[in-house]
């Protein structure tokens, strides 16, 4: 595993209630790994905590990355250990233009303008309108998302935490995040991705369910996705969401029997 929760659980700032319980999982490098749940179920504290932001403080248990404890490592350590954020939130550096907010991760300074034309390209914006645009408000959120992504994947890390990308945007074609997700997994980076969004989570290769901080399972992503529908009572939902690559990923009658309970295993 690339990386492991092992028992954690995070408190509030305040330390007088519990946010995220006992969670265990691991992600496998090298693939998508969505999170999903309800709002409210610790999906982003779990995803600031793995980052090592201030204030988001482990209760118990413990956070490794490539079999080392980085539980207590600051976040300036384990982005030096290739992890890295994409934001819900983009940042806003105003005045300061697309090339140079992205080439600011660049570790490595040479060819910095075809790096920065290349993760431009990664996250299907066309570099030639883009690489001398500032950051202002002429720019939609969806293209700031975009730059903020690009950015993030400038770093090269092997892995990239994506906060609810699809997040705040009146339209998203799925199609395209799933295109620019799969190309970041070709770039041989790992992706923990955090939604609310079952059409943007069908992209990953397995998933993890939280409900009110609660770990009930780590599988296949459509094997979660199918408890989740279940947890939520949306069966008919169920029925009509969980396709892959255009194919249904279960019989209605199979989804039938799960919902009624049946052990599928006798």
């Amino acid at each position: 595993m690339l990386l492991e929760l092992e028992n954690v659980t995070i408190p509030t700032f305040d330390k007088q209630r519990i946010i995220v319980n006992n969670v265990s999982f691991g992600v496998k490098e090298g693939s998508i790994h969505s999170i999903i749940g309800p709002n409210g179920s610790g999906k982003s504290t779990l995803a600031y905590t793995i980052m090592g932001l201030t204030n988001y403080k482990l209760k118990s248990g413990k956070i490794k990355f490539e079999d080392k404890d980085i539980t207590d490592k600051t976040i300036t350590e384990r982005a030096q250990l290739g992890i890295t954020l994409a934001w819900q939130e983009p940042a806003r550096i105003e005045g300061l233009s697309v090339a140079k907010y992205i080439s600011l991760g660049v570790k490595e300074k040479s060819r910095i303008k075809e790096k920065v034309k290349d993760v431009l390209q990664t996250v299907n914006l066309e570099p030639e309108k883009y690489v001398d645009r500032f950051i202002d408000d002429s720019l939609s959120g969806g293209e700031r998302k975009r730059i903020e992504l690009a950015a993030a994947i400038a770093m090269q890390p092997r892995l990239i935490i994506l906060d609810e990308p699809d997040s705040g945007l009146d339209v998203i074609i799925t199609e395209d995040f799933w295109n620019i997700f799969n190309k970041i997994k070709e770039l041989n980076m790992t992706i923990l991705l955090i939604t609310h969004r079952e059409d943007i989570g069908m992209v990953a290769d397995y998933g993890t369910l939280l409900w009110r901080g609660e770990h009930l399972i780590t599988d296949e992503f459509p094997k979660v996705m199918l408890q989740y529908c279940k947890k939520a009572g949306l069966k008919e939902f169920c029925k009509r969401a969980l396709f892959k690559n255009g194919v249904k990923c279960f019989d209605d009658d199979y989804i039938d029997k799960i919902f009624e309970g049946v052990d599928l295993n006798d």
